[in-house]
């Protein structure tokens, strides 16, 4: 028996075939795009703390990776016999084969988007979340594009899976690549011809959208893109503009700026944090010192609401910014009047800068996202802030072809695109390499100079005895002292002292 060569060869210009073929191109990608965005909102669903979300996403994923596609199709296809309403949807082999797909596919795409999920650093919603950023806006501006990116070569893959199952279509009569190579061969029994056609077109398919989808992740991938553009004239000009001051007056009236009353936190039954009490007057700079473990970071990380407080409360300008509310129960639930956190800028000791967002786009996303400002303002604003911290000739660069102390200076910069009425800084030299620290902490002691309300955790004794109006002093979750550095110099403080023995003060 001979292989029929011109037999094979006249089978791809059948017309039957291309039309199959554009059936599997829409079943495919339709089935693809419809699992992308399903299969995401259920990793999400998956990795809620609620159990309300969680558990229903476990138990599909659980369900729908155990049945077969094919079991699946055929019981999606029949349900009209026990569903009569679903006839006029289902009796379509092409929307009941979908159906099926989808239902199917959303099960494993979730877990891809999982891993896509877990891949993001915490730091990228906790930077979002002091911008003021809500929860979709978190989703969709910062972790979406940098998960898909990561999940995008798995999608690949999942799309050519779904290209080739899409073949069991033809168990519920939909035309297909298959099922017209089955039709032509029970004809005139040419198995081989005919199905090395079929192989043809399936692998016309997956060629064509490999290609297409490798474009795609070259395209989102940054670190492979080149800065071609420069900072011109005209950003410049906007950068040496008379602008407004980086940051609002703290508040018009008498009392502290910042006030913490009562903080506690405990991790697992173990106090980090136990009834501190903290007030910040407007353009006062206090440093937080002490040694590793004593709750610095925590403290900090409770006054801008990033760990809820077991108990306490924090006060903007006198009003209310997180509280816990006593329930008739017992229980207390937390309360953050969200509107104040654009008063709070935060500058994170791992800079937390958006990996996929150039520099000036980093400083616009807030402000954008808040609606502040006309965009003209908002530009200006940015390059006038990276003039200040001398970054505007990086203004297109993303963070990863920045030194550390480029993106600390920018991750300032970001910070006080919203003119936040106090700063916080934690530990905003910690990552840097020794030599790189200056450059950070001449910024911080620009804006201290400037009068803005700042806290500062930090391990750099002679810029915090240098800038600061006051320090500090916290060890084993609570506050030994609270003092003026000079106060703090004539020794009336013996465990600061013993802190700072081997420290030579300037």
């Amino acid at each position: 028996m001979t292989f029929n060569w011109n037999y094979m060869f006249s089978l791809f210009s059948n017309a039957d075939f291309w039309l199959a073929t554009w059936t599997v191109i829409k079943l495919s990608v339709l089935t693809w795009v419809l699992s992308i965005v399903f299969g995401f909102l259920l990793a999400l669903a998956k990795q809620s703390s609620r159990p309300l979300f969680s558990l229903p996403a476990r138990g599909y994923i659980w369900l729908f990776r155990s049945l077969p596609l094919l079991v699946l199709l055929i019981f999606v296809y029949n349900l009209p016999q026990a569903i009569p309403a679903t006839s006029g949807l289902l009796s379509d082999p092409f929307w009941a084969g979908l159906i099926a797909m989808v239902l199917c596919e959303v099960a494993y795409v979730a877990e891809i988007h999982r891993g896509g999920l877990l891949s993001i650093p915490k730091g990228q919603s906790e930077a979002a979340r002091a911008l003021g950023l809500r929860f979709g806006g978190i989703q969709w501006r910062i972790v979406i594009p940098q998960a898909l990116r990561v999940a995008l070569p798995s999608l690949t893959n999942e799309y050519i899976s779904i290209v080739k199952l899409s073949s069991l279509v033809s168990v519920i009569s939909l035309t297909e690549i298959l099922m017209v190579g089955q039709r032509l061969y029970s004809q005139n029994f040419l198995v081989m011809e005919t199905m090395a056609a079929v192989a043809f077109y399936y692998v016309l398919i997956v060629t064509v959208f490999d290609f297409l989808l490798k474009r795609l992740e070259r395209h989102l991938d940054v670190t492979q893109r080149k800065v071609t553009r420069q900072p011109d004239a005209a950003m410049l000009a906007l950068a040496t503009e008379k602008n407004q001051a980086v940051a609002r007056p703290a508040h018009c009236g008498h009392g502290p700026a910042l006030q913490a009353s009562r903080l506690h936190k405990a991790y697992n039954n173990v106090e980090v944090l136990g009834a501190v009490d903290l007030k910040v007057a407007p353009g006062e700079v206090v440093s937080v010192i002490g040694p590793s473990g004593s709750g610095k970071t925590t403290l900090i990380r409770l006054l801008n609401g990033l760990e809820q407080i077991d108990n306490g409360e924090i006060n903007i300008n006198g009003r209310p910014f997180i509280h816990l509310k006593r329930q008739s129960a017992g229980k207390n639930s937390f309360v953050e009047h969200a509107e104040h956190r654009l008063n709070i800028g935060m500058v994170f000791q791992s800079f937390n800068l958006f990996p996929h967002l150039t520099v000036m786009n980093n400083l616009m996303l807030a402000p954008r996202y808040h609606r502040v400002a006309p965009l003209k303002e908002l530009k200006q604003r940015a390059c006038a802030l990276l003039h200040k911290v001398g970054m505007l000739e990086h203004a297109w660069k993303y963070p990863h072809q920045l030194s550390g102390g480029q993106q600390q200076r920018v991750a300032i910069a970001r910070a006080l695109m919203m003119r936040p009425q106090i700063m916080l800084f934690d530990e905003p030299t910690s990552a840097l390499d020794p030599e790189k620290v200056n450059e950070v902490l001449q910024v911080i002691e620009t804006l201290a100079d400037e009068g803005i309300t700042m806290v500062i955790v930090t391990h750099e004794m002679n810029f915090a005895f240098k800038v600061s109006d006051r320090i500090v002093f916290m060890e084993k979750g609570r506050v030994v002292c609270d003092d003026a550095p000079a106060e703090l110099r004539s020794g009336k403080h013996p465990r600061v002292e013993a802190f700072l023995k081997d420290v030579s003060l300037a």
